[in-house]
């Protein structure tokens, strides 16, 4: 223990005086000193009165500690303290007693006692002490089961290795299931006896068409063909089975690959193709018409002369008149002009 030296470095005494004897109790490791705090120290160096009043009891109960008896463990003192005398306050009530289990109850009720049974069993097979449960246990059954006789009525072809394994598992399961049964009793929690079910005396009417519908639904065919009965109405709020994708499939790496095809190979939105087509489509009827409208002028600004086949034929759809022509209209190896625009006087 390193002694704490005061301010001239000299090591200070391990007897210290009190006024009034401290209480100390070593099981606690607490000390309860009731002398009087000087006001006068403790308000002119607060600090230092702390130190030395703090230093004082704790050598205090180092040296009851000392007085106790003691023993060595790998070189090391190791004090025995007592039970301790002074009753702690707790922050929070103290832990309630597990509550009994199923057999605990039956076995206080009928006065059976638990006989303590040794680690250590002899087996006649193996000629040798094995533990009953533990460490190496497994080793041992191995060792003892090494061949297993085939019972007579049998199957000779089963696994009878196998067979006592899944015993094995469905006695764990069997146990475990007891277990989450006594926690849930325990803790008074209400196990449905169903699906949507619960174990009360008086059920709702809600609760009484969901154990109707969940007994019509107990079949092989799950109610397809059961018979309707009375006026029972279909619950509320039961829809379609949600159908979920595979997380592996064919369709589904054909579909991303081809949203990832189209992401790569965007095209726009305006069909460049269609677009020029109508843009030439339209240029040429542009001009078809603008050669209407100027038929009969050349180039210098004259005028044209149609031929007579030209003026008399028309189009295809045009009617022709039938009946005698005027005279005088015009002459005879020579046709009528074509009548131009008509020019604005300046």
């Amino acid at each position: 223990m390193e002694v704490e030296s005061s301010s001239s470095d000299e090591p200070r005494s391990i007897a210290v005086e009190k006024a009034i004897e401290v209480d100390i109790d070593p099981g606690n490791l607490l000390v309860s000193d009731s002398n009087e705090i000087s006001r006068l120290q403790l308000n002119s160096n607060p600090a230092e009165y702390l130190k030395e009043l703090t230093r004082s009891n704790t050598q205090l109960l180092i040296n009851r500690i000392f007085t106790l008896p003691f023993h060595r463990v790998d070189d090391v003192i190791v004090a025995e303290l007592p039970k301790p005398t002074y009753v702690l306050p707790r922050s929070k009530p103290a832990p309630k007693a597990r509550p009994l289990s199923k057999w605990e109850s039956y076995a206080k009720e009928k006065g059976i006692v638990k006989k303590k049974k040794s680690r250590l069993v002899w087996d006649e097979m193996v000629k040798k002490w094995v533990p009953r449960f533990g460490y190496r246990r497994a080793e041992a059954e191995h060792a003892k089961d090494w061949l297993i006789e085939v019972p007579q009525h049998a199957d000779p072809y089963e696994d009878q290795f196998e067979k006592k394994s899944e015993e094995k598992s469905e006695r764990v399961a069997k146990n475990e299931l007891q277990r989450l049964r006594n926690l849930a009793k325990a803790k008074k929690v209400v196990v449905p006896a169903a699906k949507g079910l619960t174990s009360k005396v008086k059920q709702s009417k809600e609760e009484l068409l969901t154990a109707a519908h969940t007994a019509n639904k107990a079949t092989a065919s799950l109610g397809k063909f059961q018979p309707k009965v009375g006026k029972l109405k279909p619950l509320k709020g039961t829809g379609k089975k949600r159908q979920f994708e595979p997380l592996i499939n064919n369709q589904e790496k054909a579909k991303n690959l081809s949203v990832l095809d189209k992401i790569m190979n965007k095209k726009p939105k305006i069909d460049v193709e269609s677009v020029v087509s109508k843009s030439v489509g339209s240029g040429n009827l542009k001009r078809k018409g603008q050669g209407q409208d100027n038929y009969g002028d050349d180039e210098d600004g004259g005028q044209r002369r149609g031929g007579r086949r030209g003026k008399q034929m028309g189009t295809k759809n045009s009617k022709i008149k039938k009946g005698p022509a005027k005279k005088g209209s015009f002459k005879k190896g020579r046709a009528s002009p074509r009548s131009g625009p008509k020019k604005k006087k300046n």
